[in-house]
């Protein structure tokens, strides 16, 4: 192995490590997030230039992946997530408009169909992004995040495949974790997530950035390839 390759599999391994100590090392809410970390169930990976069409290939191909090694007949679960090195800080407005360039660049390069489960449109309360033909639920992080639970050592994503909460479901468990990781959220932060709702009221995509938008939000992305 070369040098550089060994290098660059010691730095993943440090950015990792760090999210590690975020998620179990400052007990975060999500239970579901320390679960996959302390069950080394996180697909990691990291890219520069955060929000271009060239990182949204190599994120794409990797996640395609992903999704190929998945064990959708076993009920656990694994993450993927992806750190973003380069500029470390962003004003909530600065990531969440490069969170959302980077989605469209992804939608843009992705050769699949948008999963029928969920619609495309960003307006539709059944909204959920899809990648590789499968729907996905977007935590974007980043360290000037407005929500403590999201500010990670510096800026990520994370992909969440709606299967593992309709599993989640199936399993009769999904309200029990929700609601327990909202009463931890709420513990945390003073108060509840003012942009935290349920799946099918309302479009998810005005959840992805983390931060508090008003009813005159519009969702920047555009289905439909250029």
């Amino acid at each position: 192995m070369s040098q550089v390759k060994e290098q660059q599999i010691s730095e993943v391994s440090s950015a990792k490590s760090q999210f590690e100590d975020f998620i179990i090392g400052n007990n975060h809410p999500c239970l579901m997030a320390q679960t996959v970390f302390s069950m080394d169930k996180v697909d990691f990976h990291e890219y520069d230039n955060f929000g271009s069409r060239e990182t949204a290939k190599a994120i794409l191909a990797d996640l395609k992946k992903y999704i190929a090694a998945y064990d959708f007949e076993s009920n656990d679960f694994l993450t993927f997530l992806v750190g973003f090195k380069g500029r470390q800080h962003y004003s909530e407005e600065e990531f969440e408009q490069t969170l959302w360039a980077q989605l469209q660049h992804l939608h843009e390069v992705d050769d699949t169909q948008w999963d029928e489960a969920v619609s495309p449109d960003p307006e539709h309360k059944n909204f959920s992004f899809s990648l590789g033909g499968k729907a996905f639920y977007i935590v974007g992080l980043h360290p000037n995040s407005s929500r403590k639970a999201r500010q990670a050592p510096y800026p990520a994503i994370a992909f969440n495949l709606h299967w593992q909460f309709e599993k989640l479901r199936e399993m009769n468990t999904y309200h029990t974790v929700r609601d327990k990781i909202r009463e931890r959220d709420v513990e945390l932060q003073g108060e509840i997530n003012p942009m935290l709702e349920d799946f099918g009221e309302r479009s998810e995509a005005r959840q992805y950035s983390g931060r508090k938008v008003g009813e005159d939000w519009k969702c920047p992305f555009l289905h439909g390839k250029k």
